[in-house]
């Protein structure tokens, strides 16, 4: 779709004095999407926003640009899966290259215990899954083919096991998580690090839907940027976020079947 900010807005050009890393963001436009592209503006990227609401993608943008850093606006739906090379095509030729991909879409419908709903778990398998793997197996072969380069894919704890409270966001969660370390083990050996990030609860607007669980050691949108760019410039392979998650999950993910049917959580 055509967008106004777009077209009036170029990335700041880099020099060889003054190289400036090049990112996409899905899904920049508010809660850990927006908090992140913030924070990898502060660490010098020229960024390409993608998400679906333009209003508040150009709010973003423009706060960033205000601060002398470099960030354009692209409105793009997830599940338009066949606009996604062309789209991905005018992004890297207007930043003049790509080093790191982060997809951080994603969507949530709590059900009742008693609530079977075809159409909100479809939803959620297309943009939390299947958007990325659109969008992913574009940047893939690119970043093979370069022999470098980064992809992040924001998953979440919920994908570690198939709890009883949200069996379509578990499942979209659990391929995302599978899909990434398929990659993983496929990227690598060309030089291509691939990042599951696992956040448990984060204080965004997803939280105060209708439905929602109560707040569980959660952190802000910030907290978990910080911790999402720590692991992109240590090249981490797995992140829970926050760590906590990590010792939580282990013991979950260690419960019986038998002992884990039986749990209301």
């Amino acid at each position: 779709m055509e967008n106004p900010v777009t077209d009036t807005l170029k990335p700041a050009p880099a020099t060889p004095l003054q190289p400036r890393r090049r990112a996409i963001l899905i899904g920049a436009a508010q809660g850990i999407g927006a908090a992140l592209a913030k924070k990898l503006a502060d660490e010098g990227y020229t960024l390409a926003l993608v998400d679906r609401n333009p209003e508040r993608l150009n709010k973003v943008c423009v706060d960033i640009n205000a601060n002398g850093q470099s960030a354009v606006p692209y409105q793009h739906d997830v599940t338009d899966y066949e606009s996604v090379p062309a789209t991905l095509c005018r992004i890297v030729a207007d930043l003049g290259g790509l080093d790191l991909f982060v997809y951080v879409a994603g969507v949530i419908h709590f059900p009742a215990l008693d609530e079977y709903n075809f159409e909100q778990d479809h939803k959620m398998v297309e943009v939390n899954l299947l958007g990325a793997m659109a969008w992913i197996s574009q940047v893939a072969p690119m970043f093979q083919n370069a022999k470098r380069g980064q992809i992040v894919g924001v998953s979440s704890v919920a994908g570690d096991r198939g709890r009883i409270g949200n069996p379509g966001y578990n499942t979209s969660k659990a391929g995302l998580t599978t899909y990434l370390e398929a990659l993983r083990n496929r990227l690598t050996r060309h030089g291509v690090n691939v990042i599951t990030i696992k956040p448990g609860m984060v204080k965004t607007e997803m939280l105060t839907l209708p439905g929602a669980p109560r707040p569980m050691f959660a952190v802000t949108p910030e907290q978990a940027a910080n911790e999402i760019a720590r692991a992109i410039r240590k090249r981490k392979q797995v992140t829970y976020v926050s760590g906590l998650w990590r010792w939580i999950m282990l013991v979950i993910r260690h419960i019986p079947s038998v002992i884990f049917r039986r749990m209301s959580f």
